[in-house]
């Protein structure tokens, strides 16, 4: 089977998570700029950091599967894995925003981006199975080290938000601040396949 299906479906999934995120912003009741802070202020911060999430898997899933020949039914359920770990951020986005950084809906968020973090290793593993050791996926990817790294960073998130501090307002800050280091690591383009691409060209 080839990739065209599988690509056409993510990017459609991936635009409703976005749809449905946006909507979930809050209008402002006022007509001042305090007023957009006031009512919506967290759930701009909240969408702008899950947003990146989103674009950094789109961009990495596009450029993943131009050196991918074929599909098969095990990367197809791979691939469903990873969207559905992304399908969740709208709802733990808006429990975050609702709850205005509590801890318990902070740390959900964590293992939201754990899972989808996992998933897409797993979609990894499992396309680079299937293309053989000498394919040009599994040269352009490497040791994949930012992917092993990012699973780590989450859960250094979680832990902190759940054990620095009793109430938990410090731990929550630090573990938002390991999600967006994780974020910063990823939004930089990656040139392996890119490089892999105008090397090699695309398979046929």
């Amino acid at each position: 089977m080839r990739t065209g299906r599988v690509e056409a479906f993510s990017d459609g999934v991936l635009a409703i998570i976005i749809t449905i995120m946006v909507l979930e912003l809050r209008v402002p009741e006022g007509h001042h700029l305090s007023d957009l802070f006031r009512t919506a202020g967290v759930g701009l911060l909240t969408y702008l950091l899950t947003f990146i999430y989103v674009g950094i898997y789109w961009n990495n899933h596009h450029h993943l599967f131009h050196l991918v020949q074929r599909v098969s039914g095990g990367v197809l359920w791979a691939n469903l894995g990873l969207l559905f770990a992304l399908s969740l951020f709208p709802f733990t986005t808006a429990w975050v925003d609702d709850s205005r950084f509590e801890r318990t809906p902070v740390v959900i968020y964590g293992l939201n981006l754990l899972c989808a973090a996992v998933a897409h290793l797993v979609l990894l593993k499992v396309i680079t199975r299937r293309e053989g050791p000498e394919s040009l996926l599994r040269r352009a990817i490497g040791k994949d080290l930012k992917g092993k790294i990012s699973p780590a960073v989450y859960l250094a998130g979680m832990v902190s938000a759940l054990t620095i501090d009793r109430d938990g307002k410090i731990g929550v800050w630090v573990a938002l601040a390991w999600y967006v280091a994780a974020a910063i690591i990823w939004i930089v383009p990656d040139p392996r396949i890119g490089r892999a691409v105008e090397e090699y060209g695309t398979p046929d």
